[in-house]
């Protein structure tokens, strides 16, 4: 009697666990459907009690095995640093990577440029490796500059911003990569403006360098979601599509704060000027100086044109800027560097700024405006004296369908 009662709880035993293992497997089966397979899997990529973040480049458990035997080429400039300050570059040759080419964007490899100033191809003096620029007429790899590569690698700090030109790079690297057939690795980094999401979005037919795809100014995405957004909304040419994977950071989320460990650009200096990057850039495409030839660029605005309240400023040349706005010229205006941080996309201080610049009769906004704003109507509500308010509520819509848009590209919280 015993033995049968055993027996019969081993069977209900057994019975149990092959249940238990089908239902386990059909888990992991449903999962794997719905992973995201341009995003490589690694270890605690989603660990929200961890504070210490690792970009996508100290992420190499994951990518050195891709790169093992093969001929590679790198998108890089300073910002493609480890957390122990050694360059990407450095370390995969330390690593026996067959590293071939480096092609950088603008600023240069180094990073020490101006703003627009024409990149020439050149040598690294560090590893000896050919650097090809991807600015000024070359903005995208000839098929010639690409030859003898297997694989690229993507690794940029970006800021935010669609002005901010690494992702116009990004745009045409993936699309000579898809036409050249080179998968593509992008190594992911935060976002240092978090998940902002602000601005009109661009129109097409306003489309340039500084702004080449229909999002908001703040797109409040890593590099790698926005990558991910490139290819899935098909907006290469001829909808082209790039064999694109993305090597995560590690312990990210979108809300953390994350000060940059080098400057991301000669006149973004400091977290202060990149939070304030996005809403004093518009000054660009005006007559007013955001302090491009001081010590605290996109920390303070101001032109000979504007109201003297007691703070002034004189541009000159100096490192990342030659050839300054108003070189040699008092301005007055505002000084930004001790405010609190911003959340969204600030417009009062280029509405202060038209209406003390009206009083003058100079001309305020230039044809570059457009290009920065991606749509006519900004210039023309401010002329016309529309409120913040009112400019605010006409880019609701458009905000609404790009945060839809946007969910699927998303990679962390």
């Amino acid at each position: 009697m015993v033995y049968k009662l055993v027996l019969k709880n081993t069977f209900l035993l057994l019975l149990f666990a092959i249940v238990s293992c089908g239902n386990c497997k059909k888990k992991i089966e449903e999962r794997e459907k719905t992973k995201d397979s341009t995003v490589i899997n690694s270890k605690n990529t989603s660990n929200p009690q961890e504070k210490n973040i690792k970009t996508g480049a100290d992420n190499y458990e994951t990518y050195l095995p891709i790169l093992k035997d093969k001929r590679v080429g790198i998108v890089t400039n300073q910002t493609g640093i480890l957390s122990n300050k050694t360059h990407l570059v450095d370390f995969l040759i330390e690593k026996k990577i067959n590293l071939q080419k480096i092609y950088a964007p603008e600023h240069g490899f180094r990073g020490t440029a101006d703003a627009g100033e024409l990149i020439k191809d050149g040598k690294d003096t560090k590893t000896g490796l050919p650097i090809f620029s991807l600015y000024g007429n070359n903005k995208k790899p000839k098929p010639e500059q690409l030859a003898g590569i297997d694989i690229m690698i993507f690794d940029l700090q970006d800021v935010g911003a669609r002005f901010y030109t690494y992702i116009s790079s990004l745009h045409y690297v993936m699309e000579a990569c898809a036409e050249n057939n080179i998968p593509l690795l992008v190594f992911d980094r935060p976002n240092p403006n978090g998940g902002i999401i602000d601005g009109p979005i661009l129109e097409k037919e306003h489309t340039s360098f500084v702004g080449m795809h229909p999002i908001p100014v703040l797109h409040g995405m890593t590099i790698g979601e926005y990558a991910k957004m490139i290819n899935g909304q098909k907006w290469l040419k001829n909808g082209i599509q790039c064999k694109l994977e993305i090597v995560p950071c590690i312990n990210y989320h979108r809300e953390m704060q994350y000060n940059l460990p080098v400057k991301p650009s000669p006149n973004l200096p400091n977290p202060q000027a990149i939070n304030l990057y996005a809403s004093l850039c518009f000054f660009e495409g005006t007559n007013v100086s955001v302090g491009r030839g001081t010590e605290k660029q996109f920390q303070i605005y101001g032109s000979p044109y504007l109201n003297n309240n007691g703070f002034s400023f004189t541009p000159k040349p100096n490192f990342g800027a030659k050839d300054p706005v108003w070189n040699g010229k008092e301005c007055f205006g505002e000084d930004l560097t001790k405010i609190e941080k911003v959340k969204r996309l600030e417009l009062k201080w280029l509405i202060k700024a038209y209406k003390e610049n009206a009083q003058t009769k100079n001309p305020f906004f230039n044809d570059f405006f457009t290009k920065l704003a991606g749509t006519k109507k900004l210039q023309h509500q401010i002329e016309s004296d529309a409120s913040e308010t009112e400019i605010r509520k006409s880019w609701e819509k458009g905000l609404k369908d790009f945060k839809e848009m946007r969910k699927k590209y998303l990679i962390y919280n």
